[in-house]
């Protein structure tokens, strides 16, 4: 089935070359976009006067001396009224054209009797032939698989995923703004790296053959960060890529982007203050409000967000007092829960997981939670008054970490003693735990001022999405699909229509379109 209609397709394309010049033509002539058409309709329309759209066919109808198509140039969609009356090479156009192929039409704009906005077609030619049929509007892609792998073909049905990666580019282009707003320099940092820190996540590793060493990919943007405070930029930020070798779901992806800024003479309290300040302006320009949807429950970012203590919470639901709980009481706690740990687990970790098994999900609306136990981030100062706690806050809502900042640690000895003791989960097994940085704690030794972090993910945006995080990126990492993958086929049964003695992919999507009585144009 596809070879044939691939096979009719690129027929269609040599027949063009043959009659009519190139179906790929290097320039083509474009006055108007479909939303500058729609928004100027109606003094367009009066003046009759003549426009050049391009776009690709999403939908076609064949009703012998008449088309009607659908035509999407990324800004809008607008139906092209094609009449064997007006558009002189009629026939040659209809034998060439399908459903995907990209076209170029002028004609003035006009209403169709059902008040359809249209382009009365005097001119039409195929500026790109494709050579595969796309899927229909009607019933789109429903396999994930395919939607993932292949993001271009749900892009080009689905106008609500292209609205979904608008939004995106607002959210970050949002916090971009308020930050340089701020004072905050941007900068760009190193991928690879000698040691990797930051975060506790094990790292991808590569091999880079001119220095004949091997290097990994950043799991954080942080050290590289504090190394420009200590060569005196007070405030810098970066939004990059990061990945980390760990696995997947609803929330986690291994390659993903992430913001992360620094703002020396500052501490975690003035952080607090000005993320609350910024999340607000950033969700309110994605969403357009600042109450959202998370699984069927609403989320209120306007109001002042509470702090909540982790000892006290933790305390609360799991029965365990952090300033008492042994290792030993921690990872029995743990098993009884029915979590996966074993002897390598530092009392960090098992203090991390049994949180996130009793506590965070519970946590629904926006709130920082404040003064976890230094073994949870080591890289955070401590508490002058309690130095077993830090001073770090995390932004949690829907049962989700969605930001993470602390006043940074900046003593070169106590930073070592921390590194020192990570070091002793990675040799009883934690791949996680974070190296010991020689270069970084050099630079500390040179003097780091007080200094706030913060870091993001693009989780927050999935979840102001209300979607697994994989839905929000174009092209999530896919296991490799075999020569043999029932792909092609699957789709093939959800591709539109058949194609007609005179050419043309008919549509699935007759919505709001009429009859063809109702679709003649307004005389």
């Amino acid at each position: 089935m596809l070879d044939e209609i691939m096979k009719a397709r690129k027929d269609k394309a040599d027949a063009i070359r043959e009659t009519e010049g190139d179906p790929y033509p290097a320039s083509v002539k474009r006055t108007i976009s479909v939303e500058e058409a729609i928004g100027a309709f109606s003094g367009l329309s009066k003046g009759a006067k003549k426009v050049w759209i391009c776009g690709r066919v999403t939908s076609l109808r064949d009703q012998g001396k008449l088309i009607f198509a659908t035509v999407d140039d990324g800004t809008g969609r607008i139906q092209a009224f094609i009449s064997k009356k007006t558009l002189k090479d009629f026939d040659a156009f209809k034998n060439s054209v399908d459903m995907g192929d990209f076209v170029e039409l002028s004609g003035p704009l006009m209403k169709t009797r059902n008040g359809e906005k249209s382009i009365d077609a005097r001119s039409a030619r195929v500026i790109t032939k494709s050579l595969r049929p796309m899927p229909n509007d009607f019933y789109g892609i429903a396999d994930a698989e395919t939607r993932f792998r292949k993001r271009y073909l749900e892009l080009m049905t689905e106008p609500s995923v292209r609205d979904l990666f608008r939004k995106k580019s607002v959210f970050w282009s949002t916090f971009r703004s308020e930050l340089q707003n701020a004072g905050f320099l941007e900068v760009d940092t190193p991928v690879l790296e000698a040691t990797p820190g930051g975060a506790e996540a094990e790292p991808f590793t590569t091999h880079y053959n001119a220095l004949d060493t091997d290097f990994f990919l950043r799991i954080s943007l942080e050290i590289s960060l504090k190394k420009l405070l200590v060569g005196g930029f007070p405030k810098v930020f970066e939004i990059g890529r990061i990945f980390r070798n760990e696995g997947i779901d609803a929330e986690h992806l291994q390659d993903y982007t992430q913001l992360e800024f620094y703002w020396a003479y500052a501490d975690y309290e003035d952080l607090m203050k000005f993320v609350e300040k910024t999340y607000k302006k950033v969700i309110k320009a994605t969403c357009g409000s600042l109450v959202t949807e998370y699984k069927g429950k609403k989320i209120d970012w306007s109001g002042k967000w509470p702090k909540v203590e982790y000892y006290d919470i933790f305390k609360k639901k799991t029965g365990l007092d952090l300033n008492t709980a042994t290792v030993k009481d921690l990872y029995e706690k743990a098993k009884e829960a029915g979590l996966k740990v074993d002897m390598s687990l530092g009392k960090g970790r098992l203090i991390d997981l049994l949180f996130k098994k009793f506590a965070r999900a519970t946590m629904i609306q926006p709130c920082f939670l404040v003064n976890p136990p230094i073994e949870i981030e080591p890289l955070a100062k401590r508490l002058s008054d309690k130095p077993q706690k830090v001073a770090r806050f995390q932004v949690v809502a829907c049962g989700s970490e969605l930001g993470k900042g602390f006043s940074e640690a900046n003593d070169p000895i106590d930073e070592r003693e921390r590194f020192e003791d990570q070091m002793k989960l990675r040799e009883k097994g934690d791949a996680e735990a974070q190296m010991l940085d020689e270069d970084f704690l050099e630079a500390l030794e040179y003097g780091m001022p007080p200094a706030a972090g913060f870091g993001i993910s693009e989780r927050l945006f999935a979840l102001l999405m209300d979607k697994p995080v994989r839905e929000t990126v174009f092209f999530p990492a896919m296991k490799r699909a075999s020569d043999s993958s029932p792909e092609n086929s699957g789709a093939m049964k959800r591709m539109n229509g058949s194609i007609s003695e005179g050419g043309i992919i008919s549509s699935a999507d007759d919505k709001g379109n009429g009859s063809e009585e109702n679709n003649q144009p307004n005389k």
